[in-house]
Parts: structure tokens; sequence; C-alpha cells
């Protein structure tokens, strides 16, 4: 990395770091998301990786990030929601519980995007080995329903009551309480088990988008720059940085590359690509890395990525 390079990244990470420290601090808003997880499904480190950006961990450069999960909180109300059910779901539930709101609720609701292993197999806590819990609540679309209840070892959750659905149909608007709202639609996916969906998160005076997992955007029916013009932030599936990232041919896992992305947005102004929060990295991904140049240029370009603990207003 260039002298100049490391200046730039060093500041842009010192701004953000103190930024989300006053935020927790000083910040009045009584809703807002915070990030609980950025990784891909399979976390960081991943299973079996011997490179250099998994042996940053085990060297003790690197921390462990948790798998991709936002918080939505109401201090208000006194009510919280999950957003996706991770393996990690212990420790992000304690960090809303700790760092956010006490309730006497575990947990409001957990929304859930799809059947790929980092957004749902979290559930599996809320069962007799662990939790125990009764009728927690889940948010989940027709296809995923149907999975959960006709599929074990879920199908026992359903049955003991664990958990309890509560139905979401696409581009219908969820009224959570007179503060927030909550809107799913479809993205296209690999949907071997169920559909995918992302979100739209609506509060008094901003919304935001999560959109953990979606193949390439040109495959949507929608226009992600119209989309991302019309809230206040966007959290992006960032799963790769670039093509030739994994030693497999990437069309058959496909998302769209951060590159791909930074050039759809490259016309826009800064104030629309500061709106867009990379998120849901592969251990491969060089945005997880402190030091990379890849993470600095994007950056410099006004592009925002998730941290863990970051807290947005709405």
């Amino acid at each position: 990395m260039t002298k100049q390079l490391l200046l730039v990244f060093c500041f842009s990470l010192l701004c953000r770091n103190t930024a989300i420290e006053l935020n927790k601090k000083t910040s009045l808003s009584k809703q807002y998301i915070t990030v609980l997880g950025i990784a891909q499904d399979a976390g960081y480190p991943h299973i079996g990786c011997q490179k250099s950006c998994c042996t940053n961990f085990y060297e003790g450069k690197y921390k462990k990030q948790k798998v991709v999960s936002l918080g939505l909180v109401d201090t208000e109300n006194k009510q919280k929601w999950l957003f996706e059910a991770t393996p990690d779901i212990a420790t992000q539930l304690a960090d809303l519980e700790q760092n956010h709101l006490k309730t006497n609720e575990l947990i409001d609701g957990i929304f859930l995007t799809h059947a790929h292993i980092g957004h749902y197999t979290g559930l599996m806590y809320f069962g007799k080995e662990a939790l125990g819990q009764k009728e927690t609540k889940v948010f989940a679309m027709p296809k995923m329903r149907t999975y959960l209840t006709k599929n074990g070892p879920w199908s026992q959750l359903v049955k003991l009551r664990n958990i309890v659905f509560n139905k979401l149909q696409a581009d219908s608007t969820l009224v959570l309480n007179n503060k927030l709202k909550v809107t799913p639609f479809l993205v296209p996916h690999r949907d071997e088990f169920s559909e995918t969906i992302g979100y739209k998160i609506e509060g008094m005076h901003k919304t935001a988008l999560f959109i953990p997992d979606i193949d390439k955007w040109e495959k949507w029916k929608k226009n992600i720059v119209i989309e991302v013009k019309k809230v206040d932030y966007a959290f992006l599936d960032a799963t790769f940085f670039q093509d030739g990232e994994v030693d497999r041919p990437m069309a058959k896992i496909p998302h769209p590359f951060i590159e791909e992305t930074m050039r759809l947005f490259k016309k826009e102004a800064i104030s629309i690509k500061n709106k867009i929060y990379f998120i849901h990295f592969n251990h491969t991904n060089p945005a997880l890395q402190k030091l990379s140049n890849e993470k600095a240029i994007a950056q410099k370009l006004g592009f925002n990525f998730a941290i863990e603990g970051m807290r947005l207003d709405l």
C-alpha cells in the first residue's frame, strides 16, 4: 500500500470508529438500527480456511466477525427485533440486551430473509436442547414457513411452539408500532428451499434497505440506483469484492461484486454513495482486512462499510 493510500485508509477508519462511539453516546433518537454482524453465512474465520485471510485471525491480528444481522431498537416503546437468525444469535441477542435495550422479552420478533445457513439456523437455539423459548415470533414468507414446518429439526420448533409465525407477503407493509414499519420484497437468489427477500425498514424520519443476499443487480426487476436514492441507508450484498476471488466458477455463486456496485454508482453524487453500507462479506473479501487497498479506495470514493456496533438513527 502506498503511503498516501495508507493515510487515507487510517484517517477514514479513525473517523468511522469515532462516529460510531459518538453516535452511541450522544444520539437522541429512540428508534435506530444497530449492526450485529457483517460476515457471510459461514462467518470469519471460515471453516477449513488456511489462507492468510483467516490465519490473520488465528495469529491474533484480526478479530472474529459475526454473521450478518441487524438489530432494530425502539427505546420509546421498549421493543427490539432481530433481522436474521444466524449461528451467532446467542451473542447477538446478548448484544441487544446488554448494550441497547433490556426488557422482559428476549426479542419481540425475528425477521428472516431466506433458507441459507447463515440466515435462519440460529432458530435451533430456541429449541428444547438450548433455551426452550416459547412462542418466539418469526416473520417469514410462505415458502420459508412451509420449509420450516415440514422439515426437521425445524418442524419440532413449530410443533412445540418454540417459534410461532407472523406471516409476511411481498410488498405488503407491516406496522410494528406507531414509529416503525417494515416491508419485505422479493429478490432473485438461489432459492433451493425458500424465496429470498430484502427489507425496507421505515422510521419516523429515515428509511433503510437491507439486501444481504441477491444474485446480480441486473436480475432484479427494480433498479438498485433508484432504490438507494429513495432511502437514507442501504445495507447491500458485498459477499465478494471482485471476480476470481475464490477458486471455483463464481458464476455458480452469483452475487454483485463490490466493484460492480461501485461502477453502477460511479456517476452518482457522493451524497448517494454515502448511503451505501456494504455488508455480508465472504472471508476472502479484502474488505474484511484492515489495511486493504481495495477498501481504502472504495471509502475514498464515498462508499461505507458496515461495522459491528454501528448505529444508524431512524
